[in-house]
């Protein structure tokens, strides 16, 4: 595995990276020998942050953890890393849903001009927009590849009705489903 640190707010010490190597080392067994590994740190007062992107074929699976020092960091987002690749390689043994799960890969595009004046008159301002395809998935799905993802919603198309839907996860844990009418 090839690992890439950046460091927001202060530096990636050897220390750190050697400790971060070590401790998402327990990967290695699970990720193919190719990957990529991107880590993150930053730190704002006493409090660091760590995020890891480990992009894989039509998937990318990610942590982010808040922690008050980088090892307890560390161990919180080698466990969160762990499940989303057991969940992922259970989801591709699994036949009745191989031909959905290894579908498409989403090819997000950072588009900085999207924010326009009229956006800026009105107190809003965009700062990242993207680009992605929509491929067709049960909300069930959809709810596995938000969670993959790590993310508190997912845009998808619905396989039944081939609208455009929304699966999000609600305050009190449960998941929600947006339909147009």
């Amino acid at each position: 595995m090839r690992y890439v640190f950046t460091g927001k707010n202060m530096s990636v010490s050897e220390g750190i990276k050697e400790r971060t190597t070590s401790k998402l080392g327990r990967l290695e067994k699970l990720l193919p020998d190719n990957s990529e590994v991107y880590v993150t740190f930053s730190e704002n007062k006493h409090i660091t942050k760590m995020e890891v992107s480990v992009p894989m074929h039509k998937r990318v699976l990610r942590a982010e953890v808040t922690d008050s020092d980088a090892s307890g960091c560390m161990d919180k987002a080698v466990d969160i890393l762990e499940r989303q690749v057991l969940k992922y390689k259970s989801r591709l043994r699994d036949r009745h849903r191989r031909a959905v799960a290894t579908g498409d890969e989403l090819q997000f595009i950072n588009a900085p001009e999207a924010a326009s004046e009229a956006d800026g008159e009105a107190g809003v301002t965009i700062t990242r927009a993207k680009k992605f395809a929509l491929k067709p998935m049960d909300a069930q799905e959809a709810v596995m590849e938000m969670e993959l993802l790590n993310h508190g919603f997912y845009v998808f198309r619905n396989s039944w009705t081939d609208e455009i839907n929304v699966v999000y996860k609600r305050n009190d844990g449960e998941y929600g489903l947006i339909e147009p009418q």
